[in-house]
């Protein structure tokens, strides 16, 4: 009896390291998931603070045309415009959003750069909003759903910083016949 048990305790030993290793193996992300951004969500405030911006969503409205104050200049289509309050939190040093992307329904799209102006790129200060749009031209099936606007910094892979994350409700957007995009402007909304 005492040979079956020391033979016993080796494989009981041996099938739980099995198992613990198992549990490390699937709960350790990929190795491509260790560069990946840090999420940082909006508060119930609407107002969400990374390393280098600080961002509230002002206004989100549909439309199908797009046009510029004192230019000659307007797009066609089906966009989603968003209004945005942006600042630096602590330093100008990067202090800009860099890239601007909307996740709906498992599809990315970027921020347009046919509209003339743009927050993208815009340098930002520390202690003053800065108000701007950015407009993003959608396919014409998509109408409705539930996204994110996703807005980062200077670098267009954001490894191991920390990226904007603002709901964005397609059904809930205000709806215009045509929106004027506005150079970006400091002050308040």
């Amino acid at each position: 009896m005492s040979r079956r048990k020391s033979t016993a305790a080796p494989w009981a030993v041996g099938a739980g390291l099995v198992v613990i290793a198992a549990l490390v193996t699937t709960a350790t992300p990929p190795e491509a998931a260790l560069l990946d951004p840090f999420e940082v969500r909006a508060r119930e405030d609407g107002v969400a603070t990374s390393r280098t911006l600080t961002a509230a969503v002002v206004d989100v409205t549909r439309t199908a045309r797009l046009t510029m104050p004192g230019l000659e200049w307007e797009a066609e289509g089906n966009w989603l415009v968003v209004e945005l309050s942006v600042a630096a939190p602590t330093t100008e040093v990067d202090a800009a959003i860099g890239v601007a992307s909307l996740l709906i329904d498992g599809r990315l799209f970027q921020a347009s750069e046919r509209p003339p102006a743009s927050l993208v790129d815009t340098d930002l200060r520390v202690g003053t909003d800065t108000i701007g749009m950015l407009a993003f031209e959608l396919p014409e099936d998509l109408r409705a759903g539930v996204g994110e606007l996703r807005l980062s910094g200077r670098y267009p892979t954001p490894e191991l910083d920390d990226v904007l994350v603002f709901p964005i409700d397609l059904d809930q957007a205000l709806t215009e016949p045509s929106v004027e995009i506005e150079e970006p402007r400091l002050g308040a909304p």
